[in-house]
């Protein structure tokens, strides 16, 4: 069982059950979208968040960005690290039939597929030393847009090419993807990833 630091906020009881079998801290549920008629729901999610760091691990699917954004907006984003699950395409075995876009959730995730996400989400393992600091200062929008992954023509489907390979979510932004360069990568490996 690995010890975490941050609280995690999931979409419901089953990606719940899922990660308590993984990490041994506070897991916190959406309730899906009830989250944006619950006030009290994001006040805990918020104060949660300022106690210890709150990691945002939703589904890949269209829904779980939305949560996510929700999340996003309402929280400031010092306290916030975001774990993004890779599209594989199946269904729970819960359930009869896949989801509506196809892709397994996070209850659908293998326990080393969850451990690789929160750690690239720069969650912090207790048993373990910090993480040492990222070295060259964060690559900046204008970086993609130099590389060709942001703002000109054809960058859509160069950063849909860079998030399969990176196995990261193909929703994701623009700015999304360059949290998670800055977040989870050293400037060098960064920098590596957008000019392959």
């Amino acid at each position: 069982m690995l010890c975490i630091r941050e609280a995690i906020v999931v979409e419901g009881r089953y990606d719940k059950n899922t990660l308590s079998q993984v990490v041994d801290t506070l897991i916190l549920e959406t309730g899906g979208f009830q989250l944006f008629q619950d006030p009290e729901r994001m006040a805990l999610l918020d104060r949660a968040a300022r106690r210890r760091g709150l990691v945002v691990l939703t589904d890949s699917d269209g829904a779980g960005f939305v949560i996510r954004n929700r999340i996003k907006g309402a929280i400031p984003a010092q306290f916030l690290k975001h774990a993004y699950i890779p599209d594989i395409y199946g269904k729970e075995r819960r359930k009869r039939r896949p989801g509506k876009e196809g892709k397994l959730g996070v209850e659908g995730m293998p326990p080393q597929v969850l451990e690789q996400v929160l750690r690239r989400a720069g969650a912090t393992f207790l048993e373990e030393e910090a993480q040492a600091a990222l070295s060259g200062p964060p690559l900046t929008k204008g970086d993609l847009f130099a590389a060709g992954l942001a703002g000109g023509p054809g960058s859509g489907e160069k950063r849909q090419a860079l998030l399969k390979r990176l196995e990261l979510p193909e929703h994701m932004s623009a700015n999304a993807l360059l949290a998670v360069l800055n977040g989870c990568y050293s400037r060098e490996e960064a920098e590596a990833f957008i000019s392959g």
